[in-house]
């Protein structure tokens, strides 16, 4: 890593350090701070490197917590920071490295400063540390100014208007890790914040009128996945081959602080992965999140959620409404185009969730694209490695296809899409299948899963619910998915049985004794027949709705004829099972007259010649099986957490002590 662990130990004895965080005051017009600034480095792109920086500086932010009450140094240095970016955007366009050079070096100190801050502290005592300020004994101080939200919005102003170059990369990365670091408070509590004065700063106020600005962007950053500049072109060359967190002396005014910050500093180089990643991209992104899913004021709705409800398509030129203070308009297909690309992240595919469930301008757009298979694939390859992923991306997944299989034209259309070799599908070699077909193979593989491992109830439900809302529009379903949907009811055949027999064998040796309770095999049982019910409404609708388009599915339906038999009498599926039963009876007649020993194929010719034969008025009407998603009461309660463990688990620049965290146990998140 470069400098070892001993020149690292050495940060809390540096002079710079030790004057920021010491018993004087340092003016804002001190030259200490030209010198404190003047410093270069690579940004962490991991948060072990932040692990090791902050371990070493911890007795620094300690001795400024305890000091600062009475020299108000955290605030001077926020207010040279402020000074410094009021030139920035001309700065960028001048290509002036040096003024934006230590403006983010004061920026990326102030970061490191808040998040220790912020994890140590109540808001209220934040607050206090930023309004703190010298005072000449016996003098009357006058009303400080609120530098919480003037450093709110000079932040949301520098990530919306500084062009991103080069040498703005870094900068704007450090902006946006600013923002969620004051918004991390969240983490330290168990219980949802639903009043927060940081959150009243970015919904009132000097904030509000960015709002749509600030989504816009973060959603162009996460669009574009801008690769973070090679080390040294931002700023000044790299002086030698080190590639750490800090590295050498960017001029000689700043000799005594940064020189234990030789070659590779506390850092490391990064993994290829993160080499190739963009972390402004990710970062813009879990910042929306954040902000998307912060709680409704009592006296307004969130701001951020109402723009991301609202924003339209930069191609529709119809009038915003009133309704939507907030909209505003990007490029879909680009949006799109991002989102198809980026769905192995959880945030990702949260962000996709979002859009499509509160968005309807998205979710128009979405399902009359003509290449739909370029989102759904990735969503598909999400639940089909159930086994790696964890159980909210997989959530998330299924109820995006939820969502898309209410529309009946997306039911339709992704019979008509034709795959060639889907070659991470292991169980069978797939060269040719319909997107259609691919979809029920890999959400009756996730219920499969599911019966044996986790035995989610939620999860079931929305599996048949997506398998439902497609039964009307099934086409020319694959062999092979004809035969796992006949599997699928096999194996909650047996299942049924097998827990009858238990209640049967329990009830029996129960009448003996009356000291041990009874296992509740009543509401296993009711679990499991509501689950075969639906299996069966699943069939009866592909069959009464499109039968003759699905001769594979009838061919399977005779093979296995038997598993229906004992549902035929059973209260609990009689009227179901009538047109089931009667299918079944038309084409194992048919086959009966055309002889023993047929082939295959003649059995599919004489199913396809019987589906023309078989008078449609014979099949009773059932209701068309519709489910749409619903979002619980309080959803809050599920993606606050779950967006906060995606902010601690990115390790993207940013290390929070687990032992901290509240919001979450380390288990779960």
């Amino acid at each position: 890593m470069g400098a070892n662990s001993s020149s690292i130990s050495e940060l809390p004895e540096n002079e710079y350090l030790k004057k920021l965080s010491g018993a004087e005051p340092i003016s804002e017009n001190d030259p200490f701070w030209n010198q404190l600034l003047s410093f270069s480095f690579t940004t962490p792109t991991n948060s072990a490197d932040l692990k090791l920086l902050e371990e070493a500086t911890i007795s620094i932010c300690k001795s400024l917590v305890e000091k600062n009450p009475r020299t108000g140094n955290l605030g001077s240095l926020i207010k040279v920071f402020l000074s410094r970016t009021k030139e920035l955007k001309i700065s960028a366009e001048c290509q002036n490295h040096l003024f934006i050079w230590q403006a983010h070096n004061a920026l990326f100190i102030i970061c490191c400063l808040l998040k220790v801050f912020i994890s140590r502290m109540s808001e209220e005592e934040l607050q206090l540390h930023f309004t703190y300020e010298e005072k000449a004994p016996g003098s009357y101080g006058t009303e400080c100014e609120d530098l919480i939200e003037e450093l709110l919005c000079c932040l949301i102003q520098l990530i919306v208007e500084i062009p991103l170059l080069d040498i703005t990369y870094s900068i704007s990365l450090e902006a946006v890790t600013t923002l969620i670091v004051f918004l991390s408070c969240q983490l330290f509590h168990k219980e949802i914040l639903r009043e927060s004065i940081i959150h009243k700063y970015l919904m009132h106020g000097r904030c509000l009128p960015y709002t749509s600005r600030l989504v816009k962007t973060l959603l162009y950053n996460f669009i574009r996945q801008e690769r973070r500049p090679p080390p040294g072109t931002h700023v000044f060359q790299q002086q030698t081959d080190g590639g750490g967190l800090l590295y050498g002396i960017a001029s000689g005014v700043a000799t005594g602080l940064w020189t234990v910050f030789t070659l590779g500093g506390v850092g490391s180089k990064p993994t290829p992965q993160l080499e190739q990643c963009s972390p402004l991209a990710n970062q813009s992104l879990l910042l929306l999140l954040v902000l998307a899913n912060l709680t409704n004021a009592p006296d307004t709705p969130n701001p951020y959620r109402q723009a991301i409800m609202s924003f339209k398509n930069t191609q529709d030129s119809t009038a915003f409404s009133s309704s939507h203070p907030h909209a505003f308009q990007i490029n879909f297909n680009s949006l799109y185009t991002a989102l198809c690309e980026q769905q192995k992240s959880d945030q990702a595919t949260l962000l996709l969730y979002m859009l499509l469930h509160q968005n309807s301008n998205v979710r128009t757009y979405v399902l009359a694209r003509t290449d739909i298979e370029n989102l759904v694939l990735p969503i598909l390859e999400i639940l089909y490695h159930v086994e790696e992923r964890n159980s909210h991306h997989v959530y998330m997944a299924l109820i995006i296809l939820l969502i898309l299989t209410e529309d009946d034209g997306f039911n339709r259309s992704i019979h008509e899409v034709i795959l060639k070799n889907i070659t991470w599908y292991a169980e069978r070699v797939l060269t040719e299948i319909s997107l259609g077909s691919l979809l029920i193979l890999v959400v009756i593989r996730t219920i499969q899963y599911n019966m044996t491992r986790t035995r989610d109830k939620y999860l079931h439900t929305n599996c048949l619910a997506a398998l439902a809302n497609m039964s009307a529009q099934f086409r020319s379903l694959h062999q092979y998915a004809a035969q796992r949907i006949i599997s699928l009811f096999s194996l909650l055949s047996k299942k049924h049985n097998k827990v009858l027999e238990q209640a049967t064998q329990s009830l029996r040796g129960s009448l003996g004794s009356n000291d041990s309770p009874l296992p509740d095999y009543a509401q296993d049982l009711n679990v499991i027949e509501e689950v075969i019910r639906m299996m069966l409404e699943i069939i009866n609708s592909c069959l009464t709705n499109s039968l003759h388009h699905n001769p594979n599915l009838v061919y399977a339906l005779l093979y296995k004829r038997d598993l229906f038999e004992q549902f035929r009498t059973h209260p609990s599926f009689q009227d179901i099972m009538q047109n089931i039963d009667l299918v079944i009876s038309f084409f194992s007649s048919r086959l009966e007259q055309a002889g023993a020993e047929l082939s295959v194929e003649r059995v599919l010719e004489i199913i396809k010649q019987g589906a023309v034969a078989l008078p449609k008025d014979r099949l009773r009407k059932f209701p068309e099986l519709k489910f749409k998603y619903v979002e619980e009461e309080q959803p809050e309660e599920f993606f606050i957490p779950y967006v906060w463990s995606l902010v601690y688990n990115s390790a993207v620049a940013l290390y929070w002590n687990p032992h901290d965290i509240q919001l979450f146990t380390m288990d779960s998140g």
